[in-house]
């Protein structure tokens, strides 16, 4: 990167990495109710100003800041030894991303209304069904947005030129978050759980160090072999 614009805009994607992912982070901290077993606590629970403010401002908005990071995290390690590995996945977890803006987006404008028409009397609504299409959406961009993410954490590993632990770290969120967060709470509680928020915070240390170093740390390109 040797225009001091694209550096500046890298720099501030780079940091957009762990702001997203505290973002998401504070958007599961607290679980749904189970909308089968009681669902008027759940009605209650998805029309509160905090749920919509959540979703809005964690989940939606964490996701879109989320590609900003991810786009600058790739570009970033363009030039280097990993960059066979970042571009791929870059690719890969910007198009994840969008996928997930989908049930994102549901979740946060459809659900309170759903949870609204409940509490005035409808108690048909709760017999919603979304087409099995949203489901095949949202499981596809989960797939693909942690296998992105296990391979951005490889290449910041390879990059030589960030931390290698801030790689390991950034794995490890992905598997805590994604296999032992997401997927393990729809199979099971059919909620977030802790396991969610833990790895977000993971990611949010592991996108802190690596924006960090990059803002920090001089970088000099030209003692990196490319390619690899």
């Amino acid at each position: 990167m040797t225009s001091p614009y694209l550096t500046r805009w890298v720099g501030a994607g780079l940091i957009a990495l762990p702001v997203s992912a505290l973002m998401t982070a504070l958007s599961t901290l607290k679980p749904q109710p189970d909308q089968e077993k009681d669902p008027q606590a759940w009605a209650e629970f998805v029309t509160t100003p905090i749920y919509l403010t959540s979703h809005l401002i964690g989940s939606t908005g964490g996701t879109i800041l989320g590609i900003f990071g991810f786009l600058a995290l790739g570009i970033y390690l363009a030039g280097g030894r990993a960059a066979r590995i970042a571009v791929p996945a870059m690719v890969i977890v910007v198009f994840a991303q969008a996928l997930l803006l989908v049930p994102s987006v549901i979740s946060t404008f459809v659900t309170p209304a759903v949870g609204h028409a409940y509490l005035a009397g409808i108690p048909e609504v709760m017999e919603l069904e979304f087409p099995a299409s949203m489901m095949g959406t949202f499981l596809l961009g989960l797939l693909l947005a942690f296998a992105a993410q296990v391979l951005l954490g490889v290449a910041v590993w390879r990059s030589t030129v960030l931390p290698k632990g801030a790689g390991a770290l950034w794995i490890a969120a992905a598997v805590i978050f994604y296999p032992l967060g997401v997927v393990l709470g729809m199979v099971t509680t059919g909620s977030s759980l802790p396991t969610q928020p833990v790895g977000a915070l993971l990611a949010a240390v592991a996108g802190g160090w690596i924006a960090w170093t990059a803002v920090h740390v001089p970088r000099q390109r030209s003692r990196h072999p490319r390619g690899g």
